[in-house]
């Protein structure tokens, strides 16, 4: 009886290990990240993995504008307290002054334009080699397995998180990217039959995570926080009504 309780603590030492170099380490007396429910059940211990590369798929221009928007979001809730961010994109699209929405003060944030792809992911590697920094999102259509785990390896020495955003890539092939997320429009609320814009709402998948479980949720942003949408009230629209008018 005793080996076999010995068996298992050491599995589960051996877990804690790899989940760290992973960037999903769990300390038992660090409670779980509210900031990131209701995201968080799908992580190992509940937490959102930080030191780790994220990549999102998405294919219409409304998919990508939404996909940037609950990236900043995420973004923010990491440099909550201070940090820098690098943004490496192939065309100015960021409207920076909006960036406090999502809670980051423009100045924390370094754009870089490169049309190049192979430059782009050049830039993207060495940024995440960089521990000065706290995030880096990069937006490249392609990305290999081979690229995918020399941006992993660099995380796990930094501790940087990396997001990488692949528009209309011509698959979606495999990647040593922690998870796979993919981020739909949804309309917008209005309470009180109120005129204008309600908060923005998202449908988000998480397609894949490792050591964890896939899911997908229904959510607005509002009040700086992700809020869930109530399932039973709200329904995704088919493709055609969501880009109607």
């Amino acid at each position: 009886m005793q080996i076999g309780i010995d068996k298992k603590e050491i599995a589960k030492r051996l877990q804690a290990k790899i989940n760290a170099m992973q960037g999903m380490e769990k300390l038992s007396d660090v409670p779980a990240n509210p900031a990131f429910e209701p995201f968080a059940s799908a992580f190992p211990g509940h937490v959102f993995p930080k030191g780790a590369i994220h990549e999102f798929i998405s294919y219409e221009p409304a998919d990508a504008a939404s996909t940037n928007g609950f990236i900043t979001a995420l973004t923010g809730k990491f440099m909550k307290t201070g940090g820098l961010c690098l943004w490496i994109g192939n065309e100015r699209k960021i409207y920076a002054t909006g960036l406090k929405h999502f809670g980051i003060e423009p100045d924390r944030i370094v754009f870089i334009h490169v049309n190049k792809p192979k430059i782009a992911l050049w830039i993207i590697e060495e940024a995440l080699k960089c521990e000065a920094l706290t995030a880096v999102i990069g937006e490249i259509r392609e990305l290999g397995f081979t690229e995918s785990r020399r941006l992993q390896l660099a995380v796990e020495q930094s501790g940087v998180t990396g997001f990488i955003h692949r528009y209309q890539p011509q698959s979606e092939n495999a990647v040593a990217c922690t998870t796979r997320w993919k981020i739909t429009p949804l309309p917008s609320i209005i309470h009180d039959h109120l005129p204008g814009l309600g908060p923005a709402c998202w449908h988000i998948q998480l397609l894949k995570v490792r050591n964890g479980r896939p899911n997908h949720w229904q959510i607005s942003w509002s009040d700086a926080q992700f809020l869930p949408l109530d399932d039973k009230k709200f329904s995704i629209p088919s493709r055609p009504e969501r880009y109607a008018g």
